[in-house]
């Protein structure tokens, strides 16, 4: 297949990313205002036109210009001119919008079960016990088939195992009440900035951000993270979790000719900062495999050093804009930086990264055969769509003559946890109140061993009504989240774009 054109060298020569290694991940670094966003955009339309789907967060707002024909002048013109860019047109591409909010894109929503307690905790800013406590409240809601969907599902949960931590505990251990009160505070708190409105139903189907329009080209999926960026944990975790659905749910293809899907995803250092040793060895394992469900992923961040090394030495396509070396300590990250690439003798790596101007990176290529290629000073193409964001008008049209307008909007409520809790609550009322007048009569006394509490009685009926109704406890992937879910497919986007 014709590689991606990314740019030239200083001798004219096309710098081309192979798209059969384009899912060996890649790493675009620089420092803010270098050109990392306009590169971003030139490589997503380059997928799309090789018929790659592509998924990306635009936290600045700046990505939106890709659904909109871009009028080139000035020094965009200049560069269109002198780098000769091979087919060349200005036009639009095919794009969703995504809004967690749904303000300014489809909702998408994952449900508290899909998420699982490793991501929610962290979404919680819970310690290590209080994550083991909600490990276990899982575990339980588990073991009786008790769907977790909505926050008020996992609030319902967390009274429950209180009420009768007693009863569980020869089961499942201790379970402080005041750990279960701590993380129900924490769901509120998670609740008033939004959260029951991310965690619900429908929930997303992975087979819409793998789509094709008419021509061919791939669907590029833009999600407005704009407003999620005010809460970078939140924001980290939700991207983190789409890519372990994607991991868990795609099945096995190997090495193909171009990749499913490009995952982008921007302010990586976010990821990793202050991120547990588990969550990271989840993290590393999640991206060396994922690769051969047919996904690439791209990081994109200011400087190599904000990804760890067992990550960072899985990122193959490397394009790294200009560093600034102000203080000892960014002199020291442009050192490190320019190691990272295999050296080219004819270019001094560590003294080029300081120079670079807007729209020029330092970039090295994996090759045919999956080595990278000697380190080359390269201008970017620009964009064939519109550099800069869509006018709100603009958005809105686009959202309303979507193909999957109106499919995510309304939010569901089935049975789930908060329902089947209440209903057994209210049955086992019903039966104490039934027994009061039998209870007032003259009766033998049972043997103590005949003997159980309320809550214990609770727990049994529970696990048994709940449990027959779904069989089988849940299955939990690699980061916690249950996959298989038996997902409908749906229909191409031919002709709707």
């Amino acid at each position: 297949m014709t590689p991606i054109f990314l740019g030239r060298d200083a001798k004219g020569q096309p710098s081309a990313l192979e798209l059969r290694m384009s899912n060996r991940h890649g790493l675009i670094a620089g420092a803010t205002g270098t050109g990392k966003t306009v590169t971003l955009q030139r490589l997503a339309e380059d997928f799309a036109r090789a018929g790659v789907s592509v998924f990306m967060a635009d936290v600045k707002g700046d990505l939106s210009g890709l659904a909109q024909v871009g009028q080139p002048a000035g020094k965009i013109q200049e560069r269109i001119a002198e780098l000769q860019i091979p087919g060349y047109q200005n036009r639009a591409y095919p794009t969703v919008f995504w809004d967690i909010y749904g303000k300014k894109g489809h909702p998408l929503r994952s449900t508290v079960s899909e998420m699982g307690p490793l991501l929610l905790s962290r979404v919680l800013n819970l310690n290590e016990t209080q994550e083991g406590v909600l490990q276990v409240v899982f575990k339980i809601a588990d073991d009786q088939g008790l769907l977790l969907l909505d926050l008020k599902d996992l609030q319902a949960m967390l009274t429950w195992v209180s009420d009768n931590a007693k009863e569980l505990k020869s089961e499942y251990g201790n379970l402080s009440p005041q750990t279960l009160g701590t993380i129900q505070r924490q769901l509120l708190v998670l609740s008033e900035s939004g959260g029951d409105i991310f965690f619900g139903e429908p929930t997303l189907r992975l087979e819409h951000l793998m789509q094709k329009d008419f021509s061919g080209n791939g669907v590029i999926s833009v999600l407005d993270a704009t407003q999620l960026m005010t809460d970078s944990r939140v924001y980290t975790t939700f991207m983190l979790w789409l890519l372990s659905e994607l991991f868990e749910q795609l099945p096995e293809v190997g090495d193909l000719d171009r990749p499913k899907l490009v995952f982008f995803f921007d302010e990586a250092h976010l990821l990793f900062k202050e991120a547990p040793k588990a969550l990271l060895e989840k993290i590393e394992q999640v991206v060396r495999l994922i690769r051969s469900k047919g996904v690439g992923v791209y990081f994109v961040t200011q400087n190599p050093l904000d990804i760890p090394e067992s990550v960072l030495g899985q990122l193959g396509n490397r394009v790294q804009h200009a560093l600034r070396a102000f203080t000892p300590l960014d002199q020291k990250a442009v050192k490190v930086a320019a190691q990272t690439f295999r050296q080219n003798p004819e270019i001094d790596t560590e003294k080029t990264i300081t120079e670079l101007g807007v729209g020029e990176a330092l970039v090295s290529l994996l090759d045919h055969d999956g080595k990278p290629t000697p380190v080359q000073r390269v201008k970017v193409a620009p964009p064939e769509s519109r550099v800069g964001p869509l006018t709100d008008a603009e958005r809105a049209e686009r959202v309303s003559r979507s193909p999957l307008a109106g499919q995510y909007e309304p939010m569901l409520d089935r049975e789930s946890a908060f329902e089947m809790l209440k209903k057994r609550q209210q049955e086992l009322a019903a039966a104490a109140a039934q027994a009061a007048p039998e209870a007032a009569q003259p009766a033998p006394k049972p043997r103590a061993s005949q003997r159980q509490g309320v809550g214990e009685a609770f727990v049994k009926s529970a696990a048994r009504s709940i449990g027959s109704q779904l069989g089988n406890q849940i299955i939990r992937g690699v980061l916690g989240s249950i996959f298989g879910g038996g997902r409908k497919k749906s229909g191409g986007f031919g002709g709707l774009f």
